[in-house]
């Protein structure tokens, strides 16, 4: 008899973890190592969000809170919605959490039962199938490439769905891909949706904030309100506002689904850190310049690190909107140099050159890698060096 569960067979560990763990080990036996794995900004949490939660730890905000969120962190959110997205949710439509990820966790246990479907686009954030197959649920993909500008038609969307359809995942702007659904893309996605009243659409706006694209960001919800009663809005504040380590995300959406999610979480953390939710009320209601200034950077270091990746032969890149993430095609690379798939290019590239990158196939899309720009520019400058030496 196993000593593990049934359903650990359908859990894969984290990739991300997996690179950053293996980059660490090097470095640590010495290896100069570049990493461009990880998902997390490179610039410090913001002073005055600091400052708030000092002042907390000093007022002695350091006891429970509500299982969902302190009532002045739920005020923040609801004015977030408002004012971002032209959303209204009341304080029952809302959950606060240890970081997206939980969130949406929470949604997929309190939501899917046995062999229920969740459509998930890839490339996807590693996570979303592994929630789902932990909920008993059943991935759904649908696949995109580059030539799609990785994002799903509603054609698509439709031939996907049946009747055991009870969840739809979102992401926009994308982890790993960096592309954001237009408002009229989004729109049509919605003409389809319409006709499912009873499937819920998880929309991950995490990066929401990272975006410097051509046209104004849109969540789902405010370009058709007519589905606000499907849709999940979840995201947070460790992206935008360098506060990962804090781990606060946060969701609006129908009083029956959130009620669920909170029913979950109160059995598993309880309630998020006390004093991360007073930083975070610091972080939505504060100054928000913080976020322009990091985003010129970001943006700077796309536009290096796209047009550099395009110079290296076998490697094919288009520009974000948003996140922090290039996203090449890298077929022809892994071709020319006899390489059987994109794990072992990027084992190739670790081992020779201590460049850290995350393969594209935990993504679900196999034949591309994941390189984040969420570091400096100097480091870029020199892992391009780096991996052109081996590719070139």
């Amino acid at each position: 008899m196993p000593l593990v569960s049934e359903r650990m067979s359908r859990v894969m560990p984290s990739a991300t973890s997996a690179v950053l763990n293996l980059a660490a080990q090097l470095s640590e036996e010495g290896k100069d190592i570049i990493s461009l794995g990880a998902g997390e900004p490179d610039f410090e949490t913001p002073l005055h969000i600091k400052d708030a939660a000092i002042k907390a730890i000093h007022d002695g905000f350091t006891k429970y809170t509500a299982i969902d969120g302190c009532a002045d962190l739920k005020n923040a959110i609801q004015e977030k919605f408002q004012r971002d997205n032209n959303l209204k949710y009341s304080h029952d439509e809302i959950l606060v959490s240890s970081g997206a990820k939980q969130t949406l966790f929470n949604l997929c246990i309190g939501l899917l039962s046995k062999d229920d479907e969740a459509i998930i686009p890839s490339p996807y954030w590693v996570s979303y199938p592994d929630m789902v197959r932990v909920a008993d649920g059943k991935p759904i993909i649908i696949k995109t490439g580059i030539e799609d500008d990785f994002k799903i038609t509603s054609e698509q969307l439709k031939q996907n769905i049946t009747k055991k359809t009870k969840l739809i995942f979102l992401n926009s702007p994308s982890n790993p891909t960096g592309s954001c659904y237009s408002k009229d893309e989004l729109i049509e996605l919605s003409k389809v949706l319409i006709n499912y009243p009873k499937i819920i659409i998880a929309v991950d706006d995490i990066y929401e904030k990272i975006y410097w694209g051509k046209t104004p960001f849109y969540s789902l919800a405010t370009v058709a309100p007519e589905l606000k009663n499907q849709i999940v809005t979840i995201n947070g504040v460790s992206k935008c506002y360098a506060m990962t380590g804090w781990r606060i995300g946060y969701a609006g959406g129908p009083k029956e689904i959130i009620r669920a999610m909170k029913t979950i979480q109160s059995q598993s953390t309880g309630n998020p850190c006390s004093i991360s939710q007073i930083a975070a009320i610091a972080a939505l209601n504060g100054d928000q310049s913080c976020i322009q200034e990091m985003n010129v950077a970001y943006q700077d270091r796309n536009n290096f690190l796209v047009e550099a990746l395009n110079t290296i032969p076998g490697f094919e890149c288009k520009k974000a909107d948003g996140a922090f993430y290039a996203f090449p095609k890298a077929i022809d690379a892994i071709i020319q140099k006899g390489l059987r798939d994109d794990v072992a290019l990027v084992g190739l590239i670790l081992k020779e050159t201590g460049v850290a990158m995350v393969p594209g196939t935990p993504f679900g899309a196999p034949g591309y890698i994941r390189l984040s720009f969420a570091c400096s520019k100097e480091d870029l400058i020199e892992a391009i060096d780096r991996i052109k030496r081996i590719l070139i």
